[in-house]
């Protein structure tokens, strides 16, 4: 038990270090610790995860960490993960005001900036891409075949799509109507 909290708390503060852009950008970087290098979750049960951390209020990598800490060691392990997330950000957003504040007026620190942004456009296509094939195809794997596709999903997420994009739709409801769908059409 102690071990897996230390490496919860090591893996979350790695992600917490590293998480730049936060929100979508950072579902790569845990996907990578919980499924692929430590094997807590099967990619099934993350993306369940990533959709319930999407409902919840707060901050998604705050909300993800506290669900996979939890369903790995508890409550003990809820709290040690979201403080790893969130002590690397916080010391580090200190550091960076002030550092910024002094600096505010350099050409490169500008650019440096720049260059963050660029790298978190890349993060949240990434994610973006690894839900739409775990829930069209059921794999993020990109060797996939045209005809395993989920015609059901594709259609809530086109209906879903429209509404929000066309008649600017609350997301709530969209989210309960695709919900109470899910359940008729899985179910």
């Amino acid at each position: 038990m102690i071990k897996s909290i230390l490496t919860l708390l090591i893996s979350f503060l790695q992600i917490g270090l590293f998480s730049i852009g936060g929100g979508y950008a950072v579902i790569p970087l845990i996907q990578e610790q919980v499924v692929d290098s430590n094997g807590w979750l099967s990619l099934q049960e993350f993306t369940d995860i990533i959709t319930i951390s999407q409902m919840t209020p707060g901050p998604l990598a705050v909300n993800t960490s506290t669900f996979v800490g939890i369903r790995i060691a508890g409550i003990p392990g809820a709290v040690v993960a979201t403080l790893g997330c969130v002590l690397s950000g916080f010391l580090i957003s200190i550091f960076l005001y002030n550092f910024f504040k002094k600096h505010r007026d350099i050409d490169s620190v500008s650019n440096i900036l720049r260059g963050l942004r660029s790298a978190s456009i890349g993060l949240i296509a990434a994610s973006a891409s690894t839900i739409i094939l775990i829930a069209f195809w059921g794999s993020s794997s990109l060797n996939i075949k045209f005809m395993d596709i989920n015609i059901f999903a594709v259609i809530i997420f086109m209906i879903s799509l429209f509404l929000l994009r066309k008649y600017k739709t609350n997301p709530i409801f969209i989210i309960l109507l695709s919900g109470i769908t899910g359940l008729f059409i899985y179910h």
